[in-house]
């Protein structure tokens, strides 16, 4: 299946605005343009419900050059994941500066520690781009590894945890809330025009397909490899496709989030705003339920 017969209209780009902060768990279709990097993001809570466990959030720099990407799936319902995701907002805003992630990850997993009264945990994926450099940090705290696709050999592959955390730690890259001083691993990759990253909840590749098998990280890719669609329709695509390959419907909060180099740099107005935009706190455009 190719989704070439796919002619809905294609939504237009909402522009990410610099020293801001938005995300939310309810169930959304957005598609975002910040310099460098075109972000697409598809989330539905389980049952079609007003919000989930799924947290998802992008930020933007004073200048935009900065743009970070966090995926989260916190287990519980209702006021838990309420009160985690509010944490993490908070630290998405306090970071929204910065261009190393590492300290920002650290932050996260003693944030959620103290905000979990539930034993709750979640897994989440942490993503940094550069503009002025095109690269791009990965951190995975328990989470699934994104797909990563390669523009000139037009190949998808699972992008693989580089382990460079600088010292020895039995705590490594586990997820959020479980224990305390946990190193988490920094992938570091250069992004070119055209190279993609697909990072998703495992309510994707836990997904049940053909005789009752989960679809796992090894049928997506296959499925993935399948769907040769512009990069604006993969979501919608790879949705369909999985809808008519699934033994049931999804019993999980799903989300999807597609980031593509797209080579573009910061405006000169951005620039010469930034040292004005340092004088106040990172824009809040969230919504919890």
């Amino acid at each position: 299946m190719t989704g070439s017969l796919d002619t809905s209209p294609i939504p237009a780009p909402e522009q990410m605005r610099c020293m801001e902060v938005w995300g939310g768990n309810q169930g959304v279709e957005q598609y975002f343009q910040m310099p460098g990097l075109d972000v697409w993001l598809y989330s539905r809570p389980c049952d079609n419900a007003a919000s989930g466990g799924d947290v998802y959030y992008l930020s933007s720099c004073v200048s935009g050059r900065i743009s970070r990407l966090l995926l989260a799936d916190v287990s519980g319902h209702g006021v838990a994941v309420s009160q985690c995701a509010l944490g993490l907002r908070d630290l998405m805003r306090r970071y929204v500066n910065h261009v190393s992630q590492a300290r920002f990850v650290a932050e996260m997993n003693e944030e959620f520690g103290r905000l979990n009264h539930d034993d709750n945990f979640a897994t989440a994926l942490v993503g940094t781009f550069f503009a002025s450099t095109n690269s791009f940090q990965l951190s995975a705290a328990g989470h699934p590894q994104p797909l990563l696709f390669r523009q000139p050999s037009a190949t998808w592959e699972v992008c693989e945890d580089a382990h460079d955390a600088a010292t020895a730690s039995r705590l490594r890259d586990i997820p959020l809330g479980v224990a305390g001083g946990v190193e988490y691993s920094q992938t570091k990759l250069s992004l070119a025009p055209g190279d993609m990253v697909l990072a998703y909840t495992d309510g994707l590749t836990e997904t049940r397909v053909a005789n009752d098998q989960l679809l796992g990280t090894a049928g997506l890719l296959k499925l993935v490899e399948s769907l040769k669609v512009a990069p604006e329709r993969l979501l919608f695509t790879l949705l369909s496709a999985l809808r008519e390959q699934s033994a049931a419907t999804v019993g999980d909060d799903l989300t999807l989030l597609l980031a593509r180099a797209n080579g573009s740099r910061v405006p000169l107005r951005n620039n010469l705003l930034a040292p004005f935009r340092l004088l106040r706190r990172a824009r809040d455009a969230t919504r919890f339920r």
